[in-house]
């Protein structure tokens, strides 16, 4: 919970996960798909490898062909981790990030493919399976980044309405001290609902309220229900005033939904990353012990 002093600090009390720019428009089809096209070459000579193989018996990872294929999928999946850590790590990048982020989404689903046809389909309880695994639990979280990156910053433009975070921030702020002045003519209990709803603004807070948007004991809500409950006991003299904070108490709320809403989306970011960050590491460490394994174990 944030006093209305500290509606700043609400608002960057929640992610801090920068979402995308623009490039959200053009990245899947960047340069005329040329990436999804160098993907599907990439995945079409996969295939003709694995088809030209001839091991005695079935397909396995230990032939010429599945030895290829295996250091072709170990090899895309350390540049897929690389670039992650190198589109957050250099900011100069921003103006490259449409082709390395579309080339990062094909090949990323190339990659299980190449990695399929490595194993010959061949699974079990053992380390390899679970490299195989750890790399599809990647990439399928890594398509719902792709759908954050799609969707969220046009849902994020819709709800500011032309109004940036500070923005926002800053009327509330206002609507607050409106609220405090407008309160002073009312009665005792009626003052101290406003007055509450002007000292307390809660945004942000625990991971599943910035998740859900939602705040249980909004003092802003719990003043507007108020109003609206007791629309009979306001006098003459304070008719006018009264009026006056209701329309600034519904604006308050207006801001607040929408700023709760800007917290959410950030947040599912967030989300994201707290899954597929951990994932990606764990499937390097599984894909070590993998190679070592075959190499140094066999």
């Amino acid at each position: 919970m944030q006093t209305a002093s500290g509606v700043e600090r609400a608002g960057e009390a929640g992610p801090h996960q920068a979402l995308p720019s623009p490039i959200h428009e053009s990245f899947l089809s960047f340069a005329g798909f040329r990436f999804l096209k160098l993907a599907g070459a990439a995945a079409a000579a996969a295939i003709a490898l694995y088809a030209g193989d001839r091991p005695y018996g079935s397909h396995y990872g230990g032939s010429w062909a599945g030895y290829a294929l295996g250091t072709a999928a170990a090899l895309m999946i350390v540049w897929l981790t690389w670039f992650g850590y190198r589109k957050r790590a250099y900011p100069e990048m921003r103006g490259r990030l449409a082709a390395r982020l579309s080339a990062h989404v094909y090949f990323g689903l190339c990659v299980v493919l190449v990695a399929t046809l490595h194993t010959g389909f061949h699974f079990g309880l053992n380390i390899h399976t679970l490299a195989y695994v750890l790399m599809c639990l990647v990439v399928a979280t890594g398509i719902v980044g792709v759908c954050c990156y799609v969707v969220l910053p046009r849902l994020i433009t819709d709800n500011r309405a032309g109004m940036t975070m500070q923005q926002m921030l800053g009327r509330i702020a206002s609507l607050d001290d409106e609220l405090r002045a407008g309160a002073l003519p009312l009665a005792e209990r009626a003052a101290a609902v406003v007055q509450r709803a002007a000292e307390t603004t809660a945004i942000g807070g625990r991971a599943w309220q910035q998740l859900s948007g939602r705040v249980p004991d909004c003092a802003t809500a719990a003043a507007i229900a108020y109003f609206t409950a007791n629309p009979l006991h306001v006098s003459p003299e304070t008719e006018a005033a009264w009026l006056r904070l209701r329309v600034l108490l519904e604006e308050k709320a207006l801001l607040l939904a929408r700023v709760r809403r800007d917290v959410r989306y950030k947040a599912i970011v967030e989300a994201w990353l707290y899954l597929h960050v951990p994932l990606t590491f764990m499937l390097l460490a599984a894909l070590a012990a993998h190679i070592l394994s075959i190499f140094f174990l066999w």
